[in-house]
């Protein structure tokens, strides 16, 4: 196993990640603050590290069933009582209690379910279809404040890529919404957990905004 410097970040393999993306994006961040980032599936370094990044790509059943079966679930969750952890796209989605792709449950973090955009029939304003997955640019209203937000104007930009989306069970936990068909959840907290449904690392300077802000994020 690798030593793991005193300030470090985990960007954890579990197989189903944008991994080259988001680890490219976080050691951008990561460049002027001193802070060293590994991706690893070790759930070593994922427990000795002082912060946490789960990314997730594809259906979330593999994304969970790939977590456990790659040993390190248990690492993360310990992550999730004690440090940072930044979860992106299904990430974010893994965080919830349970999805109705699948279905399957979720790591439980924080209370909600997943559910698949209903838009059949439904008309942009422009006349156009919905397309169902969501794929391209769109604006993030800051529902809450949060110190991850610092320096990123309100409405700004981002980039998702995705079919399901974040229903938290408690409003407050909500702390990102965009429109498509309707308001949804963008993105999410509580305590040490923050996570996007969009992809900070494809939402040019507010996305590496974000990461800079989760390095110096103190909860």
């Amino acid at each position: 196993m690798k030593s793991v410097a005193a300030n470090t970040v985990a960007v954890v393999d579990y197989g189903m990640g944008n991994l080259h993306s988001v680890s490219q994006a976080v050691r951008h961040a990561a460049d002027q603050v001193g802070v060293e980032v590994f991706v690893t599936s070790d759930p070593d370094v994922v427990r000795k590290a002082t912060r946490v990044v789960l990314p997730g790509q594809g259906a979330m059943p593999d994304c969970m069933r790939e977590l456990r079966d790659s040993g390190l679930q248990e690492s993360v969750l310990e992550a999730a009582a004690s440090k940072p952890l930044f979860g992106v796209c299904v990430g974010m989605q893994m965080m919830l209690s349970r999805s109705d792709e699948g279905p399957t449950d979720g790591l439980g973090l924080i209370p909600g379910e997943v559910v698949k955009f209903d838009l059949a029939g439904r008309l942009q304003p422009d006349g156009s279809r919905f397309k169902v997955p969501q794929m391209g640019w769109n604006q993030v209203r800051q529902a809450q404040p949060h110190a991850v937000w610092a320096g990123v104007p309100d409405l700004s930009y981002f980039y998702f890529v995705h079919s399901f989306y974040a229903r938290p069970a408690d409003p407050k936990h909500s702390v990102g919404e965009a429109e498509y068909g309707a308001s949804f959840t963008a993105a999410i907290a509580r305590d040490n957990i923050f996570a996007t449904q969009f992809h900070p690392e494809k939402s040019a300077d507010h996305g590496l905004q974000l990461y800079r802000n989760f390095l110096h994020w103190n909860p």
